[in-house]
């Protein structure tokens, strides 16, 4: 017989497209409109697969999730919500949930999981875990955000080594500390490392230890970063600065999960899990031979990207609210008038959620009380993020400035635009670069010759026409 599946969502459109999808598919399909309604059609017709929607009249979602396991013990449920966080996403995995989509979703992605649950196994019992609070809540209702959320919730419980990318200031560690606060580990050490910080000759000696005379100036036998952290967690920041002959003792740490110190012979048991993070390109930086590919697939089990603050508009209100209460401001919705926020949301934050933040203090000072303006805030900084990163940011305010400009009308050469602006300069300082060699230049970028000699008549159409093609 065909897998059933109950949808219990009062958002008609919502339901009608996952029904008519499923039915596609070859489910059987069924719609509730409220829990109660839905734990009834449970128990009447126990469903493989129920798609739960957290918000619901009456009864909630997550109250729900609870009690289906006793009308209908088998089926795997899939909460959904527009309006999650990461306590959301939490409490579903922790209360049984099979999987958390996020609203708006695919329907190739509801399909999947639909198709996952069907072959499933029981899944074990999940721990449950205490809401996130305080000063380092990861904040935000994005999409963007409901996925990373949703990343945390599944693997928090488990074991798995953990790799948190994203730029500069997104928030990283904060990533790290809500997988270690809503794991098993929760009672034991947190230790965050900054690897840069290190001293790149004493970075094996922080991590691992060492015995007493293992170099000089050890005069005492010292536990290592990992052994002080056993039975919790350790949060390895900016791993692609980890020197090579370290990297292979951590990748023996991993697999045997046993410490060796410096100048010692004898390896210690450690029960440690390692969550790192980076904002520089460990695929590059292993294709390049500075990073040892066993260890990143050892480290990079399971991937968790946070976007940068451009990529997440939408939150930056909500973001600021919450940095102002932490400054001790009571109605921080009040100290943020609409035309600061419209302005907050514009601007690029190429440092992200930190140069937001520092923004914030700043403007608060300033504003002394009253309600913070756009006057208020210091000037855009260049020195927030690398430079790929700053290019990204001044692309997308050079958009938004042309959509604010266009006047209603929609312009159609957007992207021209962009290249006329961007050519010349790549091409003049490439060309600055390699001393007037054309062929090295068209090498460089990429293109043919005749290419490069028709973007120099283009720019410079007073330009000699020597080709200056020497080797």
């Amino acid at each position: 017989m065909a897998p059933a599946v109950l949808i219990i969502d009062d958002e008609e459109p919502i339901a009608w497209a996952l029904r008519r999808a499923f039915e596609r598919e070859g489910y059987r399909a069924a719609v509730s409109g409220s829990a109660e309604d839905g734990l009834k059609q449970a128990a009447a017709h126990p469903p493989d697969v129920v798609f739960l929607d957290v918000r619901l009249p009456g009864m909630d979602g997550l109250t729900a999730l609870d009690r289906l396991k006793t009308v209908a013990p088998g089926a795997a449920v899939v909460v959904i919500t527009a309006h999650g966080n990461l306590d959301t996403a939490v409490k579903a995995v922790a209360g049984g949930a099979f999987d958390y989509l996020a609203k708006p979703f695919e329907l190739a992605h509801a399909l999947d999981a639909a198709r996952r649950a069907v072959g499933r196994r029981e899944p074990e019992p999940a721990e449950t875990a205490e809401p996130e609070a305080g000063p380092d809540a990861l904040v935000g209702r994005s999409p963007a955000m409901q996925a990373v959320f949703r990343r945390i919730a599944l693997v928090a419980p488990t074991g798995a080594c953990v790799l948190v990318t994203g730029e500069s200031g997104t928030g990283k560690e904060l990533v790290a500390r809500a997988v270690h606060a809503h794991s098993p580990r929760r009672d034991r050490p947190f230790l965050p490392v900054h690897v840069a910080a290190l001293n790149p000759n004493l970075v094996e000696s922080e991590l691992f230890g060492h015995v007493k005379g293992a170099f000089t100036g050890a005069e005492r036998a010292r536990p290592g970063l990992l052994m002080l952290a056993d039975g919790g967690t350790v949060f390895l920041d900016e791993l692609a600065d980890i020197p090579l002959p370290v990297q292979a003792k951590l990748l023996r740490v991993l697999e045997r999960q046993e410490v060796t110190p410096v100048g010692g012979a004898e390896a210690t048991p450690v029960d440690v899990r390692v969550i790192s993070a980076t904002h520089a390109d460990l695929s590059a930086a292993v294709r390049d031979g500075r990073f040892r590919h066993d260890l990143f697939f050892r480290l990079n089990v399971y991937p968790i990207h946070l976007p940068p603050l451009r990529d997440r508009s939408d939150d930056v209100a909500l973001l600021a609210e919450h940095v102002l209460r932490r400054f001790g401001v009571t109605n921080a919705a009040a100290a943020l008038p609409a035309d600061t926020v419209a302005f907050l949301k514009a601007r690029p934050w190429p440092g992200n959620v930190r140069e937001l933040r520092n923004a914030l203090e700043h403007a608060a000072i300033e504003a002394r009380g009253g309600p913070l303006r756009p006057e208020h805030f210091p000037q855009p900084t260049e020195a927030g993020g690398t430079v790929p990163e700053r290019l990204q940011s001044f692309v997308v305010e050079w958009v938004r400035e042309q959509v604010r400009t266009a006047s209603g009308t929609e312009p159609t050469d957007l992207y021209q635009k962009l290249l006329d602006a961007v050519e010349p300069a790549v091409l003049d300082e490439v060309l600055r670069q390699l001393d007037g060699n054309r062929l090295a230049a068209a090498r460089w970028l990429g293109l043919a010759r005749a290419t490069v000699r028709k973007m120099i008549r283009k720019y410079h159409p007073t330009a000699e026409d020597a080709d200056g093609d020497e080797a």
